[in-house]
């Protein structure tokens, strides 16, 4: 097999891990990005999710909170109905 079709293997299977609830926790967004990513949550209450290439906790506290992320994660938050990429600043 090459390399491309243990690059699918490797990944076959990972997705984002979120979690929608009602906590007003904060989180800080992803810090020194060579390329910034930004998402805007437009679920009802709060949204937390685990990036599965970086590993990284991304907690939207509320609608319309914004947060930078990783931009190896930006193809899984891509997939979460709540979450649409925004701009960056």
């Amino acid at each position: 097999m090459g390399c491309c079709g243990q690059s699918i293997e490797q990944f076959r299977g990972t997705g984002p891990t979120f979690h929608v609830g009602t906590s007003h926790a904060t989180m800080r967004p992803a810090a020194s990005l060579q390329f910034s990513v930004c998402f805007e949550y437009t679920g009802r209450t709060s949204l937390s999710v685990i990036g599965p290439v970086s590993g990284q906790h991304y907690y939207f506290e509320a609608p319309g909170a914004r947060l930078v992320v990783d931009p190896r994660d930006q193809l899984a938050l891509d997939a979460v109905p709540e979450l649409r990429r925004v701009p960056t600043l």
